[in-house]
């Protein structure tokens, strides 16, 4: 079977903003969704009906959000050369706050802590702090295991959950449009990362090949995304790092985390009150909280987990040509940048290999899995924003009357809703174009041309598990801090998602047409919380 289109794997939550229907259109736009709910309700009929899950020790848990690697260190430090990169390119504490990256003030020392704060007192924007601005500093944070989401393991330097989802409270220095210093406060999404350009950074970026936007041979070198041209095996590591570096292919925020070929960055969701989410991935590929983490840690922390038998397997099972050539491709640029001993991650051989709970047929220790699971349960949700409350009431109560409610409850402390709601709903617009065909229940690989809310979807989605192709519900929650709206980051700001001039065919197109009417939306949207 031949395959017109690389391969999307992993895919993690988004976070879309909601916006209620415009009257006129509210009939058309939910035909053919059953028994979702009705006008004046508080949440669709179809509640969660969520995998059961096993708790660890949250204690645990903490420990591996913020500090586990499972042994990618390996990869990061041995195949991207992150340390190194970060060396030559004498990147400074500052600098690396400019890319978003935090810094836990818990792990500094007592005097650099205060020689900080007075070099901060004399100088509240950081340029003139020395500490901030002297790149043997940077190390010996990373070294202190300060440099949030990237522990220092026996002299090397990986990747945890923490590096996306994690911000400080800022006590010590908050950076506009850039990370902070301060304690930490895990769980909640780091708007500010520019992955892109930390992995730009990176001494031999070309090791994160299938992460990349590429033009291959089984698609005729076409390619889809944001950059007009695709990236090869034979691009240099100025070509990888220019592509990673421009925010129009790598916008701030998000992170490109399928190894598919394709360039679809998506905005980085919260890891907060898991216990609330489900399923997993924004097309809703996997039912199981332990077994998303586990697809991280052994493919998207250590992509050479994919030239694996395995990996090659489930590239090809998806994606047919197209994947057999990603993996063919990859091992030919490890080899030619001179990286060995792959695999890095340290997991075990799973007894059944192709399902969710080992995409490759490796687990890494399932005992910090389940401690996992339970850190992000019980990690709460922020606060919803004190606003006016006639405001947010009269919002709340067009959230209830205005069909929002199809779709997503009222009360936050639910969990999300479990239905994959279909992309020709959620995305009017959407014309795909049939790609290639796929043995059942595995949809055909389709994609609409032009447009980028569709892209996560085109390979991988919740067909793999007999669902459909479309889009999974967020969590409505710590919404006023996120600058931009669904998954693709097409819409800035919740006035602008509830406003029709978006357009009828428009990704989410649920408007409110007076702008009092979107002010109170607004208002009741920031402030959600789990006790509202």
């Amino acid at each position: 079977m031949i395959i017109k289109r690389a391969v999307v794997i992993f895919l993690p939550l988004f976070l879309t903003g909601c916006g209620s229907f415009n009257q006129a259109n509210r009939r058309s736009t939910f035909d053919g969704i059953p028994d979702r709910g009705k006008s004046g309700t508080d949440g669709p009929a179809q509640q969660a009906d969520l995998s059961k899950r096993q708790d660890g020790s949250a204690v645990a848990g903490k420990d591996v959000f913020r500090f586990e690697t499972f042994g990618n260190e390996g990869f990061w430090t041995d195949a991207v050369r992150m340390p190194a990169g970060f060396k030559a390119a004498r990147v400074s504490p500052l600098q690396a706050l400019k890319m978003g990256l935090s810094v836990d003030v818990d792990a500094l020392d007592s005097v650099s802590r205060q020689t900080l704060v007075e070099q901060l007192r004399r100088d509240p924007s950081g340029e003139a702090s020395a500490m901030l601005n002297d790149p043997s500093e940077t190390a010996r944070i990373i070294s202190a295991n300060g440099m949030i989401g990237m522990p220092a393991k026996d002299g090397k330097v990986g990747v945890s959950c923490a590096l996306c989802h994690t911000i400080t409270d800022g006590s010590v220095f908050q950076l506009s449009n850039g990370g902070s210093i301060g304690h930490r406060l895990d769980g909640r999404t780091n708007h500010q990362l520019n992955l892109g350009k930390i992995l730009a950074t990176g001494a031999n970026s070309r090791a994160l090949y299938p992460l990349l936007q590429l033009a291959l041979k089984a698609n005729g070198g076409k390619t889809f995304g944001r950059a007009p041209k695709g990236l090869t095996e034979t691009s240099t590591e100025a070509d990888v790092d220019a592509y990673l570096s421009n925010p129009q292919y790598y916008p701030v925020g998000m992170f490109d985390d399928t190894f598919d070929g394709n360039g679809d960055p998506m905005h980085i969701a919260p890891l907060f009150r898991q216990d609330l989410a489900g399923p997993f991935g924004s097309e809703g590929t996997i039912l199981r909280l332990d077994n998303f983490s586990n697809t991280v840690y052994t493919i998207l922390f250590d992509l050479t987990g994919l030239t694996t038998p395995g990996g090659r397997a489930l590239l090809h099972k998806l994606a047919g040509a197209a994947g057999d050539e990603v993996a063919d491709n990859y091992v030919k640029v490890l080899r030619e940048t001179g990286v060995k001993g792959y695999p890095f991650v340290k997991a075990a051989p799973h007894p059944n290999p192709g399902s969710e709970d080992a995409f490759i047929g490796l687990r890494v220790d399932n005992v910090k899995l389940l401690d996992l699971n339970a850190y992000q349960v019980s990690l709460q949700a922020p606060a919803g924003v004190k606003t006016d409350s006639e405001a947010a009431s009269r919002g709340r109560q067009m959230f209830r009357t205005e069909g929002c409610t199809g779709c997503h409850n009222v009360d936050q402390s639910k969990a999300v809703p479990s239905f994959i709601v279909p992309m020709k709903q959620i995305f009017p617009g959407d014309s795909p174009v049939i790609l290639g065909q796929r043995e059942p229940p595995l949809n055909a690989i389709q994609d609409t041309p032009g447009a980028f809310f569709d892209d996560k979807m085109a390979v991988l989605n919740a067909t793999v598990r007999g669902d459909i192709r479309g889009v999974a519900l967020p969590l409505l929650l710590d919404l006023a801090r996120k600058p931009v709206f669904l998954h693709d980051d097409s819409v800035p700001g919740l006035d602008r998602l509830l406003d029709p001039g978006r357009g009828l065919n428009a990704p989410h197109p649920f408007y409110l047409s007076g702008s009092k009417q979107r002010a109170d939306m607004v208002l009741f949207l920031k402030s959600l919380d789990t006790s509202n």
